[in-house]
Order: structure tokens, then C-alpha cells, then sequence
């Protein structure tokens, strides 16, 4: 490959994510992938597969064109690939709320809710999982694990590298273990901040060392995420962390905007997404859903929304409209996108309670409601080896984000609201790296001040920088993450259990089960229409199986996340233009079958005096509010989950 002037490794921010199957896939390498078939997540004996963070090395000229994929092997060159992974959260801060919003800085220096997670741990070394950096090269390459590291003495298995055929990185994270290193054991009594607890999620910086053409170069680096497991692979967040990246580098001047906006890029796949949340949340099916108001799917709705004649401005200011806008709207739920906000909690005090689209998409959407737009039809690029070399690089960067989630950094999925300053960077997408292996202590508390100081955590990272902001353990994150959290008063005639939601893009809220799929797509004289319709609204809670009471729900999470269903997409059938022509439905759970619509009411109750017991709390205050809901609305007690929970309550302590 002649004229090399430089190589980098692509993705620049690869995500990996957990799974207790032997079995792994690659996760998305472009945007544009078509669905996994049915099953495919797990291996047939309800275990969830590993997804693996697969890294590529690409040449540069001087003017920064791309010239090619380095493949080990290929016309001598070689590539020898460095990776560290680590785990901190044990050590780090607890999360009450992101410290770079306005709200934060009301929390004041000492305050418990900023204090360090096992604070009475003297020997803070004892609680990062750190072990030393693993090296591989060459085609077809195993066996270099991270399983030397320890937490209290405990090992901990954080992942291993493989290469493929081409000696391409391959990295897999974590099995999802978690569990308490106390002696005894400490029990849940946290969403996310569980002292005496670690999980296998990490991250870290990926490097390589290429010789091509008798030269040696260092390869521009990337970085890796390990992440929970994405139950349903198919549904994109509203708003994407690639979307809030993209934002945040065209804001600083380091990418363009769009030269020109066109629909089928910027407008069209937005909609979609609104449309797509169908499967995992029963509101958005019912004002975005199949035939719904707002089914964006609709061929015809499609049409005049991708016209740029004069005659349908006032059709796409509609949507525009409806989009949130903070000075407008205040704390209402009920603009869009219907999701909670980085200052969520069960008494809102901020506009921050529902989240936002991007400044730079509301200018995309401002030009396209203008008529400031091409009606271009984007070539779609579903397999990344066979889309042109040039555009390769920047398919990777997307697609390891485009599945990722943004909103609400409380904390989060994958990662958490540091991810969104540019300080972290060196280049667009480039997480910067901390070479001189220093970990910067920042005192016993970590306050908005500390944390956005220019000696601060937003800099260069080490490893496991950016998941130590995540819950800790994940699963008892991922059980809190329910949508329509409210208190008893506000609970109504007008009260929707849900809406709005955290995160249904990858952990649902409720859902299409198989066996009513398995109606819908069965047109034969014991299925009528009318049952088939029925089927096809039906929704079950997707954590039904958890128990009601909030720390028995949450060790039940860590006991059985890979059991829960996937959210998978499947062909429609019938071929009657009932349906959609694809239908997404959860695979059948392996947990015994419980009420479909239990926990569908969540209750958020005051938190107990701490000198009253745990059994009280739970067995009494939490019944009464269940009994109140239950007498005064059309909801039945097995369907109502009622607790305290931290996680809404974060200006507990501010008046």
C-alpha cells in the first residue's frame, strides 16, 4: 500500500458488551445492518452471547484520504495490538446526579451523595480491578485473558483478545458476574451505588504497532467499552451517544454542519426512531405505533414529510412542534421525545427532568422545516466489507455508537455524562489517552466544582475511567430503569404508567411476547382478525418477573439477567398488510410465567426514617401506598410496585 503517511485503528470507541454463553458475535459494523434472525442473541439455552469489539487498522495519505484496511499478513505488514482493561467503580464516586448540570452545584461539599463508594476502605487499591496490559498479533490468535486482576483478594475475570482471520482485534468483556467480596455477605440496598459490591463491566485504550512497507508506525489509538447486554439490539435510542458526539464536535467547530441537510439522512432515521420504540414501550406504541397518530413507517406520511414543496411546511412544523424545547416547556411531560432527563426524580424540580434532541439535530429539523433540504435517497451500507474503503472508517466510528444510548445520563447505559466534554478527546470520536498511569485522587468527596476543574476527571482517561461513573452492580441499575415512576397523589385519571421512560432502546418497558406473535402471524380458522388484533396490542411488562420489592428485585436482576427475553425482529407472515411487514417481539424468557402487567404502576414512596427497620418499610409503608393506588385507580395491587429508590430522589437533601 503505497504512501502511507499515517494508520489509526477504527473503531475509534469500540463497545463490547457482557454475556455467561461460551458463544460471542461482532457487534454492529455499520449503521445500516439488517436485523439479527430470531434467536441469535442467546445460544439456545438462555444464555446471553458476548457481543465482541472487533478493531481494524486503516492507512492515511498526507491529505487524509483512506487508502486501505492493514491486514496482518497482507504484502508482509503486521499488526500487534496492546489492551487494558480495568474495573473502578468500587473505588470511585457514588452518582446522585451528572455534575456538569446546574443542579448539581446545589450539592454541597461533604454531602453523602458525592461521597466515595466504600468509603471506609482505606486501601483504595484493594477495590480497582486492574490487570496488567494484554498483547496479541497474528491471524486467528486466543487465550490472552484479563484474569488476574482482584477486588479485596477476589479475582475477577474482566474479558480476553482474540484476533480473527485478518488479525483484526477482537475483544470480549465480562461474563456479567457480580456478586458481593464482603465477608459476610453485603446485601442490595442501592440502585447503583452498592458498597461491597463489584461487576465484571470495564473499559480501556486499544493501541498498535504496524510495520507495512519496511516502516514501523504507531497506529492512532481507540478505546473499548465493556457494556450490559443490549436486550433489545434492534431499537436505536431516540437520541444516540453517536448523535450527542457528533453535536458536541460540530459545536466546537472540530466538524462541519452539513453542508446540505437531506431527509433521508438526518430527518427520516430521527422519526423512525420515535416509530421503533413501539416495541418496547406500550406509549410510544400508542401515538408512534403501527397505524397510530404518528406512525412514522407510513408510506404516505413518509411522502410528505420528504417533500420539500411549500405546500406540507406547516405538516413538518407540526413535528418540529412537538419536539421539547426547554424555555418553552418547563418540566412538561408531555412534549417529545417522552423520555426522563439528566435532573429526573419522583418531585421534579428542574427542566432537566425530560430529555432533549441535540442543537444540532433542532437545526437539522429547522432547515428541514424551512425547505432547506435535498430529498437525495441515501445508498444504504449493510455490510461494511463491501462498502467503498473510504467510507469504512466512518461506518465503524457510527455504528459502535449508533447503538449506544445518550439519554438520560442518570447515569446511564453504556456510559455516563463525562463522554460529552471535549476535554476527553484528542481528536472527533478519539477518547484521549493518560499514558503516565497516575490516578488522580480528588479527595474524599467529589463535588460539580472538583469535577469540572481543570485538574478534574475530564481529561485524558486511563482505564477504566469511563465506566466508573456506571452503577454499581449494572443489574441493579437496569432493574430501575422503569418507565412512569410517580408518587401516590400524582397517581390519576391521567396518570400513564408509561410514560415517560429511561432507557426502553435497551431495556424495555413492555413488550410483544412470542406466543402472541405466534397469533398474530396465524390467519387459520381459530384465529379470527379480531384476536389477531388483540394479540398484537397486548404488551407485557418486560421485568414482570422481578419482585415488586425493590431489593428483592434488585438481587433478582443479578441473579437472573441473562433469563430475560430479547427483543428480536420477525417477519410478518400472513402477508395481509394487517401487520407491519416486520414485527419485534421478547423471546421467551426462561423464568416461570408471572402476571403480564405486574410491576407496570411504579410508586415512589418517601424514604423511611433509617430507625425504622428494612421489613417495616417494605412490608408496611409500601403496602399502604400499594392500597391507596389500587382503591383509587383501575389498577389491581399485583400490578404495582411501590418502594423508595434513590435514583428518583436526588435533591432529597436540597429543600
Amino acid at each position: 500500500m503505497p504512501d502511507i503517511a499515517y494508520v489509526k485503528i477504527h473503531p475509534a470507541i469500540g463497545v463490547a458488551r457482557v454475556g455467561n454463553s461460551t458463544k460471542f458475535f461482532y457487534g454492529p459494523e455499520s449503521p445500516d445492518e439488517p436485523p439479527r434472525p430470531p434467536g441469535f442473541s442467546k445460544d439456545g439455552s438462555a444464555m446471553i452471547k458476548r457481543q465482541a469489539a472487533r478493531f481494524r487498522v486503516y492507512g492515511y495519505d498526507k491529505d487524509g484520504n483512506v487508502l486501505g484496511e492493514i491486514e496482518h499478513g497482507q504484502d508482509n505488514a503486521t499488526v500487534t495490538w496492546t489492551v487494558r482493561l480495568a474495573n473502578k467503580k468500587a473505588s470511585w464516586y457514588k452518582f446522585a446526579l451528572a455534575l456538569d448540570i446546574e443542579d448539581a452545584k446545589a450539592i454541597p461539599d461533604g454531602d453523602a451523595r458525592i461521597a466515595r463508594r466504600n468509603a471506609s476502605t482505606a486501601e483504595r487499591s484493594k477495590l480497582k480491578i486492574t490487570p496488567p496490559a494484554r498483547s496479541i498479533s497474528g491471524p486467528d490468535q486466543s487465550g490472552k485473558a484479563f484474569d488476574t486482576g482482584r477486588i479485596n483478594g477476589i479475582a475477577v475475570y474482566l474479558g480476553e483478545l482474540l484476533t480473527d482471520a485478518a488479525g483484526r482485534l477482537v475483544v470480549l468483556g465480562g461474563r456479567g458476574k457480580s456478586d458481593s467480596f464482603t465477608v459476610p455477605r453485603t446485601a442490595l440496598s442501592d440502585f447503583g451505588n452498592n458498597d461491597g459490591w463489584y461487576d465484571d463491566i470495564s473499559d480501556g485504550p486499544v493501541t498498535a504497532e504496524v510495520t507495512v512497507g519496511g516502516r514501523n508506525l504507531t497506529a492512532t489509538p481507540a478505546w473499548v467499552v465493556v457494556a450490559p447486554p443490549n436486550y433489545a439490539p434492534d431499537v436505536k435510542g431516540i437520541v444516540t451517544l453517536h448523535d450527542l458526539l457528533y453535536d458536541l464536535f460540530v459545536r466546537t467547530g472540530d466538524l462541519p454542519f452539513p453542508a446540505k441537510v437531506t431527509f433521508d439522512e438526518h430527518i427520516k432515521p430521527v422519526l423512525l426512531r420515535f416509530t421503533g420504540h413501539q416495541w418496547v414501550n406500550q406509549g410510544f406504541a400508542a401515538e408512534f405505533g403501527w397505524r397510530a397518530p404518528n406512525d412514522f413507517t407510513s408510506p404516505q406520511v413518509l411522502a410528505l414529510l420528504g417533500s420539500n414543496k411549500p405546500q406540507y411546511q406547516d405538516l413538518r412544523q407540526r413535528v418540529l412542534y412537538h419536539m421539547r424545547q426547554y424555555k418553552r416547556d418547563g418540566m412538561s411531560p408531555l412534549p417529545w421525545p417522552w423520555l426522563y432527563g439528566d435532573a429526573m426524580a419522583s418531585r421534579p424540580k428542574s427542566a432537566l427532568q425530560h430529555g432533549v434532541l441535540t442543537v444540532t439535530q433542532v437545526r437539522l429539523f429547522e432547515s428541514w422545516v424551512e425547505g432547506d433540504f435535498d430529498t437525495t435517497v441515501r445508498i444504504p451500507q449493510p455490510d461494511l466489507d463491501k462498502a467503498p474503503v473510504a467510507l469504512q472508517p466512518g461506518l465503524l466510528d457510527r455504528a459502535a455508537l449508533d447503538y449506544c444510548l445518550a439519554d438520560a445520563f442518570h447515569p446511564g447505559c453504556e456510559v455516563t455524562w463525562p463522554i460529552r466534554h471535549r476535554t476527553l478527546y484528542q481528536e472527533p470520536f478519539r477518547i484521549l489517552h493518560r499514558t503516565d498511569g497516575n490516578d488522580p485522587d480528588h479527595g474524599t468527596h467529589l463535588t460539580s466544582t472538583k469535577a469540572l476543574a481543570d485538574n478534574g476527571p475530564l481529561h485524558a482517561q486511563g482505564p477504566g475511567d469511563l465506566t466508573r461513573w456506571m452503577g454499581l452492580p449494572w443489574q441493579t441499575d437496569t432493574a430501575s430503569c422503569r418507565s412512569g415512576y410517580e408518587i401516590v397523589a400524582n397517581i390519576g385519571a391521567r396518570y400513564s404508567p408509561y410514560l415517560p421512560s429511561f432507557w426502553p432502546a435497551r431495556v424495555p418497558n413492555q413488550v410483544l411476547k412470542e406466543e402472541d406473535l405466534d397469533v398474530v402471524n396465524n390467519k387459520g380458522a381459530t384465529h379470527d382478525d379480531d384476536l389477531r388484533e388483540k394479540a398484537f396490542a397486548r404488551r407485557a411488562v418486560w421485568l414482570r418477573f422481578l419482585s415488586p420489592d425493590k431489593a428483592e428485585g434488585w438481587q433478582n436482576m443479578v441473579d437472573w439477567w441473562a433469563r430475560f427475553g430479547i427483543v428480536e425482529t420477525h417477519a410478518y407472515t400472513v402477508e395481509d398488510g394487517r401487520f407491519p411487514d416486520r414485527i419485534l417481539a421478547e423471546s421467551t424468557p426462561g423464568l416461570p410465567k408471572v402476571n403480564d402487567r405486574r410491576n407496570l404502576v411504579n410508586v415512589h414512596v418517601p424514604e423511611a426514617d433509617p430507625a425504622v427497620s428494612d421489613k417495616f418499610r417494605r412490608t408496611d409503608v409500601n403496602r399502604q401506598a400499594v392500597d391507596e393506588v389500587a382503591r383509587n385507580t383501575r389498577f389491581t395491587p399485583e400490578e404495582i410496585s411501590a418502594g423508595y429508590l434513590t435514583k428518583i430522589d436526588p435533591f432529597r437533601d436540597n429543600g
